[in-house]
């Protein structure tokens, strides 16, 4: 028996985190490797795409209108003549990015008053849940018309408004997980020491609900995403000559009948880009967990 004993001062064995990292990726299976790809390819595209094309294909048009796919134009080109390959890589950089900040800012602020709610009193839990819950009943395309109808439709404005439009959801699904939390017996203990109530929001409640608020956030980018799209083609996203795969649609809505690429390209880029979110949520190693249980 003394010889399966450890030896004294010897370290305890432990899993390297980046062994960890990687048996973690490794439970993604097939489709959340996919939706990875595809992901890593946009955010790529929105970050070096543009600086990466050369300068002919970022120029002006050739001339030919709704051109086909060719050796020249691998998606052929938009309704003035301009490579629709450039016109998309260039478009991410406005689907994603803004996506992305608004995302951020959304989650970030949804989260962060969850936890105060939770943690503190409930009169505070009651004043922000009331005022969230008055964003909520404003319909979000709704609102999101009369912002940019009345204060522009600036880069700026746009993640402002779609910020402010998902913050409430991310603070009911933040807040139902932190009050389920702040009532164990971990947290009540934390509250007898004494500790203050932003050791409890950050140290005792914030890393158990951060697995499912990161499957939140890839909802709610996905949200975003269609909502800035949707603006776009109503003509009240991204304005001229920027452009989003939104407006990319709109401007080459003339070559649906024809089922042109200029028109396909930049739909199937949305699709896409949702599709791959979507992936890599449901192959989370929570979620791929539960369902191999199911099974």
């Amino acid at each position: 028996m003394d010889s399966l004993s450890p030896v004294p001062g010897a370290p305890a064995a432990s899993c390297p985190p980046r062994r960890g990292l990687l048996r973690r990726l490794g439970r993604f299976g097939f489709s959340g490797w996919l939706g990875l790809a595809l992901l890593a390819f946009w955010v790529l595209a929105a970050v070096v795409g543009p600086g990466l094309l050369p300068r002919a294909l970022a120029g002006a048009g050739s001339g030919t209108v709704f051109g086909p796919i060719g050796a020249t134009h691998w998606l052929g080109t938009d309704y003035l003549g301009r490579d629709m390959l450039a016109r998309v890589v260039d478009g991410a950089r406005y689907t994603v990015g803004v996506a992305l900040v608004a995302t951020l800012l959304a989650s970030g602020i949804g989260i962060a008053l969850a936890l105060l709610a939770a943690a503190g009193t409930a009169r505070l839990d009651a004043v922000l849940s009331r005022l969230l819950d008055t964003l909520t009943a404003i319909p979000s395309k709704m609102f999101a018309l009369i912002m940019v109808a009345g204060f522009g439709s600036s880069v700026q404005m746009l993640v402002f408004t779609a910020a402010l439009i998902y913050v409430p959801g991310a603070f009911r699904i933040a807040r139902a997980l932190a009050v389920n939390i702040a009532a164990l017996d971990y947290v009540t203990v934390a509250r007898t020491r004494g500790e203050g109530t932003l050791y409890i929001m950050r140290r005792e409640i914030l890393p158990n609900i951060l697995a499912p608020m990161l499957a939140d956030f890839g909802l709610r980018f996905v949200y975003v995403v269609l909502l800035l799209a949707g603006l776009s083609f109503l003509g009240l996203g991204i304005q001229p000559p920027a452009a989003d795969w939104g407006s990319l649609v709109r401007e080459n809505i003339g070559a649906l009948p024809d089922a042109g690429a200029s028109v396909i390209a930049p739909a199937l880029a949305i699709a896409s880009l949702t599709i791959a979110v979507n992936l890599v949520i449901d192959s989370l190693p929570g979620r791929a967990e539960r369902a191999r249980l199911e099974r």
